[in-house]
C-alpha cells in the first residue's frame, strides 16, 4: 500500500523531536486567545509574529463563535489566564455566500438525516465579524470580555483589517 498523506505528516513529527526545544508553560505567555477559520492559508504564527507558547488558537470553519468556541474560551480564561481575544474572519472563505439550506439538503438526500448543527453560512463578511465580537462580549462566564477585537485576514495580500464593533 502507498504512503498516505497522514504518514508524511507522522514521519516530519517524528522528524521534529530532535529539534523539539522542551517544555513551555501552559499559560500562554502573551495571554491572548485567537479564534478563526481552519482555513490552510491562514498561519496564525507567521500572521502575529508568534512563536509556540505564546497564545491560544482556536480554529473552525468560518471561525464562528460556536458554545464549543465559547466554552474553549471560558477554559481559556478561567484556567489559562487569558485576557484578551482576537477575532480573524478572512477573504474568500468556503462559508461565505455558500448555501446552507442547499448544504442541509444535499447531506439529508445523502444520508437521510438531518444534520444537528447550523454550518454558518454568512453573506456579510464584516458583519460576520461584528457578530462574533457581540458574542463573545455578551458572555456571561467570560471574566474578560472588554478586550475583545475582530479582524478581516485577506489570504491575496497578507493584510489584515480591523473592523469595528457593533454598536
Amino acid at each position: 500500500m502507498a504512503g498516505t498523506e497522514i504518514d508524511e505528516l507522522v514521519r516530519n513529527a517524528h522528524d521534529h523531536e530532535a529539534d523539539f526545544p522542551g517544555m513551555r508553560a501552559v499559560v500562554p505567555a502573551r495571554h491572548v486567545a485567537i479564534v478563526t477559520c481552519m482555513d490552510s492559508r491562514i498561519d496564525n504564527f507567521a500572521i502575529f509574529g508568534l512563536e509556540s507558547g505564546e497564545a491560544h488558537i482556536i480554529r473552525n470553519a468560518g471561525g464562528l463563535i460556536t458554545d464549543d468556541v465559547l466554552r474553549s474560551l471560558v477554559v481559556s480564561q478561567r484556567v489559562l489566564q487569558t485576557r484578551e481575544v482576537v477575532l480573524v474572519h478572512h477573504t474568500n472563505c468556503g462559508l461565505h455566500n455558500a448555501d446552507e439550506e442547499a448544504m442541509r439538503a444535499a447531506i439529508r438526500s445523502e444520508t437521510g438525516a438531518e444534520p444537528p448543527y447550523r454550518f454558518g453560512a454568512f453573506t456579510d463578511l464584516d458583519e460576520a465579524v461584528r457578530r462574533a465580537i457581540a458574542l463573545v462580549r455578551e458572555h456571561p462566564f467570560l471574566p474578560h470580555r472588554d478586550r475583545v477585537r475582530g479582524f478581516v485576514y485577506d489570504v491575496h495580500t497578507g493584510h489584515l483589517r480591523e473592523v469595528a464593533p457593533g454598536t
